[in-house]
């Protein structure tokens, strides 16, 4: 009898140390997903999710391609940014602001503050629309309070525990890939269409796909990474190199690396399973322009039956959440780095009155926007639009800032992500005076 336990006791334990091995490695590799994670989930915003949702509607599979194209693409860009806060401490705005006129720097810093305002109405706008669904009463009134309550958490609690809370803020995001998994997809025509892509020039599709572009490689995010990365260089990594003695710069951007691969693959993954999903179920059955949140819900009707609106505005609400503070703490890193104010979301408010203080101007004045009559599907469309409009000069400073010789040597990328940042340039330029130019001919 002792003889017949050994084995099974040994298989046991076996099992346990595999168990527990597995369950090691998940927590190393959660504790090293961060800034990237976060972005990459603040990409699939409300404005993120509405643009997707009207590509599939409106062109079934057809986009399912530029969730592909776009990832090494926007992984190279939050890379460059995220090593170029690394490396100095600094965000991207004191990096330009070193390279550029103060001219050229103040006119990206509107572009990118004006172009955040839209999106917070927009977001803020979408949430109380969803918020409305479930529990009827003033959209307009709950999406002031959404913006209030995300001003309270982003002012008062600190970044490191703020950042743990929006980590797991991001899993519910992944109620679009239970849904595109659970319906009757025709995967090899998704395939084909993925890796194979028809593209044409027409004026509605060109829209589309700048839009899609603007929403997945949005200005926004280049900011916001640099900026947190400076903000965990100077919280952790460092504070424990000088401790030890040594630095290990080496393994820091590997790290970097790994969670911001981790992070847009994530946000991509989601994208083409919105895509997927709408496609499977509005653009089949007719619904080609997508004008209310309840018409957007229905995609996801298969899933969830009558918890369908509950589920949709979950999500919505939940990317809401996490989304809305990235934009308006991307704002003020670039506006309090741009007059030399501090800037940290680790300060406390009455350290750092000016940053608080655009952080609350740019929740208000998009709280202010949310409440008019703009439609809050259009506005989230549009929104995507001005992204991807805004991100071409943006992005340009950007490269020629780590592409740069004599006194920015220092900041120069590695050549891969020079190739890929320059082709994400060459990328975003095209498609948006593609449709620019067809717009003006029309």
């Amino acid at each position: 009898m002792t003889s017949d336990a050994s084995p099974k006791n040994a298989t046991m334990r076996a099992k346990s140390r595999t168990s527990k091995s597995l369950r090691a490695k998940a927590v190393r590799l959660w504790r090293v997903l961060g800034p990237g994670l976060i972005t990459g989930a603040a990409d699939d915003d409300p404005s993120g999710i509405a643009t997707y949702s009207q590509a599939g509607a409106q062109f079934g599979y057809a986009l399912t391609w530029t969730m592909l194209l776009t990832l090494p693409f926007m992984a190279a860009i939050q890379i460059i940014s995220a090593r170029l806060g690394w490396q100095t401490g600094r965000g991207l705005t004191k990096a330009i602001g070193q390279r550029f006129p103060k001219p050229v720097l103040y006119a990206l810093v509107a572009l990118l503050v004006g172009a955040n305002t839209l999106n917070i109405a927009a977001d803020l706008s979408a949430m109380g629309a969803a918020l409305r669904l479930v529990a009827h009463g003033p959209a307009a009134g709950y999406a002031i309070a959404f913006g209030l309550g995300c001003l309270m958490a982003e002012v008062f609690v600190p970044y490191h525990r703020y950042a743990g809370y929006l980590k797991f803020l991001t899993l519910v995001l992944l109620v679009y890939v239970v849904a595109a998994l659970s319906l009757e997809v025709p995967w090899p025509a998704v395939a084909w269409s993925t890796l194979f892509p028809s593209i044409s020039f027409h004026g509605e599709l060109l829209l589309t796909v700048l839009a899609v572009f603007g929403t997945t490689i949005s200005p926004y995010l280049f900011f916001w990474q640099a900026s947190q990365e400076a903000e965990e260089s100077l919280l952790s990594y460092r504070r424990k190199h000088r401790r030890m003695g040594s630095g290990s710069l080496g393994n820091d951007l590997r790290h970097i690396s790994i969670d911001t691969w981790c992070g847009m693959s994530f946000s991509n993954l989601i994208g083409f399973c919105i895509i997927v999903t709408t496609a499977a179920t509005l653009h089949t059955h007719g619904v080609e322009n997508i004008q209310t949140a309840a018409q957007a819900a229905e995609a996801l009707h298969p899933l969830a039956g009558p918890l369908t609106f509950l589920l949709f505005a979950a999500g919505i609400i939940g990317t809401g959440l996490l989304a809305v503070p990235v934009l308006a703490g991307s704002a003020a890193y670039a506006v309090a780095e741009a007059f030399g104010l501090r800037a940290s979301l680790e300060s406390t408010a009455n350290r750092a009155v000016g940053f608080y203080a655009i952080v609350s101007a740019a929740t208000a004045a998009g709280a202010a926007l949310a409440v008019t009559h703009v439609d809050p599907i259009a506005m989230l469309f549009w929104t995507a639009v001005i992204n991807g409009i805004v991100a071409v000069p943006i992005m340009l400073a950007m490269m020629l800032l780590v592409s740069g010789r004599g006194d920015q040597d220092a900041l120069r990328m590695p050549l891969g992500l020079q190739v890929l940042g320059w082709l994400a340039v060459a990328v975003m330029a095209v498609t948006a005076a593609s449709y620019l130019g067809s717009a003006l001919m029309t």
